[in-house]
């Protein structure tokens, strides 16, 4: 390998790599760096022309790391992480603070949840706290990797290395349809329109556990009627195009109608599906000062109902 080479390569395509290493699907790593995928195809042969060999086997049907590919990723994920976090402990010493707790969010209404961050920032003045949108798609991952501290997430969850911590909120469930939907002028409906017209999935490379998709987007109705994944999509943006052209509908909680009011959905509330849970998680090796304090701030606040 050219050291030499790889030394002009720039700290955003490192994160590249990095990235597409662990998602192996350009348009996932497009999506997660808020690139485009034709910036994460050049960097990526960028490198490669430095290296002299490739990184990813290339096919129609997958992306796959290559003997080098996977020794690079192995070599510079330490040394990446250690310049991140040397990078985060700077700007921390230039606030006058001496860490940070990170958050990822799978919920959307964080406005909401402000009593439990103001607490905390109250409490811990000398400590930083940052929120950040977490994925559906590989759920856990970042958790597990250590990009984040805590994760809020629906419940329930049940990975042997993770532990579920207190509520934060709970909420009812809708269905998102189009304004222009035969349902449209219907302010409720049952979970039984879901089987009756299909639904949106994760996309076939997603890590959604089956149990934990199915306590969001049940695979059977309350009669036990299939409800079918008749498109997939990898963000909420790409379930919404797909619910306003008509061709499916979906459930969702009840908060994006306060936080994602758009003129081409309708929101119907189901007056049949089950109260949805959302909670904190994280590692269970991890004995985080913080995270033990924003847990127990948490549990002292209570639960929240939306």
């Amino acid at each position: 390998m050219d050291v030499g080479a790889w030394e002009r390569v720039e700290l955003r395509d490192i994160e590249i790599f990095l990235t597409l290493s662990e998602e192996l699907h350009f348009g996932r790593t497009a999506e997660r760096l808020h690139v485009s995928a034709a910036r994460i195809s050049q960097a990526i042969k960028k490198q490669e022309r430095s290296i002299g060999a490739e990184l990813f086997e290339r096919t129609s049907r997958q992306v796959r790391l290559t003997p080098v590919g996977r020794q690079l990723r192995d070599d510079l994920r330490p040394v990446y992480q250690g310049l991140r976090a040397s990078m985060d402990r700077a700007r921390l010493a230039a606030q006058g603070k001496t860490d940070v707790l990170r958050i990822g969010l799978l919920a959307s209404n964080a406005h909401e949840l402000r009593p439990y961050w103001d607490a905390f920032r109250s409490l811990h003045p000398k400590w930083g706290l940052r929120l950040r949108y977490n994925g559906f798609i590989d759920p856990f991952g970042p958790l597990r990797r250590g990009d984040f501290d805590l994760l809020l997430t629906w419940l329930p969850v049940e990975e042997r290395d993770l532990t579920v911590g207190p509520v934060l909120f709970e909420e009812t469930r809708v269905a998102a349809v189009a304004s222009d939907h035969r349902l449209a002028d219907r302010s409720s409906v049952s979970a039984e329109v879901l089987a009756d017209y299909g639904v949106v999935g994760g996309d076939a490379g997603s890590l959604l556990p089956d149990y934990w998709e199915d306590a969001f987007l049940p695979f059977h109705t309350p009669r036990g009627r299939t409800i079918e994944r008749i498109f997939t999509a990898t963000d909420l943006d790409q379930i919404y195009a797909i619910v306003s052209s008509g061709d499916a509908i979906h459930t969702l909680g009840a908060q994006v109608t306060r936080f994602h009011i758009r003129p081409d959905i309708t929101y119907l509330h189901l007056h049949d599906a089950p109260i949805l849970r959302w909670g904190l998680v994280w590692r269970s090796d991890d004995d985080s000062p913080m995270v033990r304090s924003f847990v127990r701030i948490a549990r002292e606040l209570g639960t929240m109902s939306l």
